[in-house]
């Protein structure tokens, strides 16, 4: 009997039939035959990503996966065609050595507006024409001729929490109640300040805002939220953000977001070609006036982002470790007695401090993904283990999982800066990234390290710290590719 004269009650059946027995056959097939099936890991991980996908929304993915190494070792399969290392002495083959390993596919879900960003660009000609034109203004040398406008930005940071700090504490002693202030928003305020007046000339204007949420919050905060979906197939990633602005409009996310388009439209078209300013050298490269837009967009959000949670996080542990804020005001007072003049990145106790607030902090907690070229990845764990991996494989590893390692950080979760003195090990060295590493590492670590350390100076110069405790017994983070701070707030009372 031919297929035609079948009934339609068997046609359906032997559909049905072919369509179970291929799923089983390809599900057999990825979770025992296929080239990863020698990496260990969980027998969901696999047949499918959805396990990554799932704990990534959900915000406890580096957590999970952490889980994963405890119990498999060193190297572990997280999806079918992605696996997780937790031996720093990876490190090097796949981000640094040769230029690393090519960054994953799913780095174009952090293009903006049709652009690929410094950032998200995995074509590494396009991304040289644009870092080459930029890349020195972040040098040493020039940072050091902008410091007066980074200390204006912090001068001004300053003023801001000593009077909220004051009302704090009038307002707690006329309630009763603690009045908490919020640090996140205040070190958001200056680090889109710093941003924005030593790269663009012109200045946001976060801090002058007043007390209630900065006015760029909620555009960081959207662009914090896409990094859930970071780890998706970009067609899925697209559907998925059309959907969500479609059907769940923000009123607060667009009036943010206008605001900011706003100031870069205004800074872009009122530039030339000069080497005095991040738009002017782009404008110089050649680059059309939307793509500087959007390449100003995307430095604005993750200074913003980034340099906001990792100051708010060190001024929330010295509340919390008085004897460590003691110590860093010992030196800086010292200091400031012996020679004015110092440059307070050669302090040793502030460079700690700024060290374990960035070791601890994680701006970005999850894993670097990069693809394995094709003659393959043969990696010998420090455990003598050793592994193959195949050409075309997403590999990664993630500072949540190096940064929390007790034996390379003994008590990882304790804020202790004196780590950072006189015990530094090799691993340690090796795996503190909190701006990634190689060739394809943060463009703006220089600035960022340099806002840290003006920062955390003068709040310990001028004691603005004193009488703070810090709310909460942990900062607790939604673990994105961007971390969010739960409650979207770190707050410290004065009393």
């Amino acid at each position: 009997m031919s297929f035609r004269e079948m009934a339609p009650d068997s046609v359906v059946g032997l559909s049905l039939t072919v369509a179970i027995g291929s799923l089983v056959g390809h599900v057999l097939y990825r979770a025992f035959f296929d080239a990863l099936r020698g990496i260990p890991g969980p027998l969901v991980c696999r047949i499918t990503s959805f396990w990554t996908y799932y704990h990534s929304y959900i915000g406890d993915e580096s957590s999970r996966i952490n889980e994963l190494h405890a119990r498999y070792g060193p190297v572990v399969r997280i999806a079918p065609n992605e696996v997780s290392f937790s031996d720093g002495a990876a490190l090097a083959p796949i981000y640094s050595e040769k230029g690393g390993f090519l960054k994953a596919p799913c780095y174009s879900n952090f293009d903006i507006e049709g652009h690929s960003t410094i950032f998200s660009t995995r074509d590494n000609g396009h991304r040289a024409v644009r870092s080459k034109a930029v890349v020195p203004v972040f040098s040493m040398s020039n940072l050091r001729s902008g410091n007066d406008t980074i200390e204006g930005c912090v001068g001004a940071m300053i003023a801001r929490v000593k009077k909220e700090a004051a009302e704090s504490c009038a307002a707690s002693k006329n309630s009763g109640q603690p009045v908490p202030v919020d640090m996140l928003n205040i070190a958001r305020s200056l680090a889109v300040d710093a941003v924005s007046s030593y790269l663009f000339g012109q200045t946001f204007g976060g801090v002058g805002e007043g007390t209630g949420k900065m006015s760029a919050n909620a555009y960081v905060d959207t662009l914090v939220a896409v990094g859930r979906f970071f780890f998706l197939p970009n067609w899925m990633f697209l559907a998925l953000e059309l959907s969500r602005q479609k059907l769940w409009p923000d009123k607060a996310e667009d009036a943010s977001t206008l605001k900011v388009d706003g100031f870069v439209s205004k800074l872009v078209h009122g530039s030339s070609k000069d080497d005095s300013t991040y738009q002017g050298r782009l404008i110089k490269a050649g680059l059309s006036t939307h793509e500087i837009e959007v390449q100003c967009k995307d430095l604005l959000f993750a200074g913003t982002d980034s340099t906001g949670t990792n100051l708010s996080t060190i001024c929330w542990h010295l509340a919390k470790c008085p004897e460590s804020y003691a110590k860093l005001r010992k030196e800086i007072a010292e200091a400031d007695a012996k020679d004015p003049s110092y440059n307070p990145q050669s302090l040793r106790y502030l460079d700690a401090v700024v060290r374990e607030g960035l070791r601890v902090s994680m701006a970005n907690p999850t894993r670097f993904p990069r693809m394995v070229p094709p003659q393959g990845f043969s990696f010998e764990a420090s455990n003598g283990q050793h592994f193959f991996i195949p050409a075309g494989t997403q590999v990664g590893l993630q500072p949540f999982t190096l940064h929390l390692n007790p034996k390379v950080f003994p008590d990882p979760l304790t804020f202790t800066p004196e780590r950072w003195l006189d015990d530094v090990t090799p691993e340690m060295q090796r795996d503190w990234i909190p701006f990634g590493l190689g060739a394809r590492q943060c463009i703006a670590r220089n600035l960022a390290s340099m806002e840290l350390v003006l920062a955390v100076r003068a709040i310990a110069r001028d004691n603005v710290l004193e009488g703070a405790q810090a709310v909460g017994e942990q900062i607790e983070m939604m673990e994105w590719f961007n971390s969010k701070i739960k409650g979207e707030k770190m707050e410290l009372v004065w009393q």
